[in-house]
């Protein structure tokens, strides 16, 4: 294993950390002093550095993870060692702002048919980005037949609110998220796209694996809606989970100023941005005094101020049996790690680990042993 990623953070541009039990008896020794959270005390170790902004984890079936770079790479770590060869095959993604390679994702029946995600920003004609999902095979060291599966209708010159974050759930239906590429909220805040289904922006998005339209979808058969659109009213979804064992589907998503956002996410309902949102304009002024307004869902839980949520995830593991069940957002202005207790799918309580202790997490994932690992990444990237 690599040295202690606080030691690596000066040196290199990025990190990704693997959060430890103290019992692991095998871990190198660390300059990070051990954590401490309740009752439970854990370290953080180093598995790989000198990952260029790293975006999204990714683990197949043997252990082996997957790392997206924002430039448009997918790097390989196995046994703590980085492959110098990033996946060959990889689409051009239009790294710009927020946008990038945003979300690499492994199909549940990886083990026989090989299949990964891709969520990216592309450029298309007329000088504008959008959110592309892509699968393709992956083979040795490449990807092959890759294949744009789903296009959003997003075009804009923006280079924020891309979202593009990947779920599965149990019956095998993928989810995405698509933000609002950062249309301002002013004027007739009804008239905002994300409260208009006949565009992506601002919308969780529900296809089956190769790209076509569930029959059951919400907005299916409805003139001048789109048939992909599972909710809407989002703004930009950063984090993205189906519960591992009761399968309902959570996001986080960034408020502007004040306002992010935990979500149990449903089949058609609206989440309100911006018409309702605890929070505020950039520049300290108000976007609407409508905390709450009938036929628009409340956040499970929301942040004021922004911790600038990123990757979520549902912890089901045995290294850590106390925190079963609990929901895990990374933050990036907040540079900490939230775990939130639920109860069922109710907000019960919070608590922040790592704050500015590791920098900005960028994703949180569970890996197959029980472990969770981080990406970080730097201030300014």
């Amino acid at each position: 294993m690599a040295n202690s990623m606080l030691a690596s953070m000066p040196k290199f541009l990025a990190a990704v950390a693997l959060l430890t039990a103290c019992a692991a008896p095998s871990l190198p020794a660390q300059s990070i002093p051990t954590q401490h959270a309740g009752n439970v005390s854990f370290k953080v170790v180093s598995v790989a550095d000198n990952i260029a902004f790293p975006l999204s984890i990714a683990f197949l079936p043997d252990g082996e993870m997957l790392i997206t770079e924002k430039a448009g790479q997918i790097r390989r770590v196995k046994n703590g060692v980085l492959n110098p060869a990033s996946i060959d095959g990889v689409p051009t993604v239009h790294s710009r702002g927020q946008g990038g390679l945003h979300e690499v994702a492994v199909h549940p029946q990886f083990a026989t048919n090989k299949l990964i995600y891709l969520a990216y920003a592309k450029m298309m004609d007329g000088g504008k980005a959008t959110t592309v999902l892509a699968r393709a095979r992956l083979e040795g060291n490449a990807l092959v037949d890759l294949k744009e599966i789903f296009v959003a209708q997003t075009n804009s010159t923006a280079g924020q609110h891309f979202g593009g974050r990947i779920a599965f759930d149990k019956a095998g239906y993928l989810y995405l998220s698509v933000g609002d590429r950062g249309a301002p909220p002013s004027g007739d805040l009804e008239a905002h796209p994300a409260q208009n289904p006949g565009n992506h922006q601002g919308t969780i998005i529900r296809l089956h694996d190769d790209g076509r339209v569930p029959a059951d979808n919400p907005f299916v058969g409805q003139a001048g809606k789109l048939p992909e659109i599972w909710s809407y009213g989002h703004r930009n979804p950063q984090g993205l989970v189906v519960h591992p064992t009761t399968d309902a589907i959570f996001d986080a998503e960034h408020g502007p100023r004040g306002g992010d956002e935990l979500n149990l996410v449903q089949k058609g309902r609206n989440y309100g941005w911006p018409v309702i949102t605890y929070g505020i304009n950039y520049s300290g002024t108000p976007i609407t005094e409508e905390r709450a307004r009938a036929g628009m869902e409340q956040p499970v839980k929301y942040w004021v101020p922004s911790i600038a949520t990123s990757g979520l995830m549902i912890y089901t593991g045995e290294k850590f049996p106390m925190w079963k069940g609990n929901a895990f957002v990374g933050g990036l202005v907040g540079q900490q790690l939230a775990r939130v207790t639920l109860d069922g799918n109710t907000f019960k309580s919070e608590e922040t680990l790592l704050k500015d202790v590791v920098g900005r997490i960028r994703d949180v994932r569970q890996g197959p042993d029980g472990f969770i690992y981080l990406a970080i990444d730097k201030n300014g990237g």
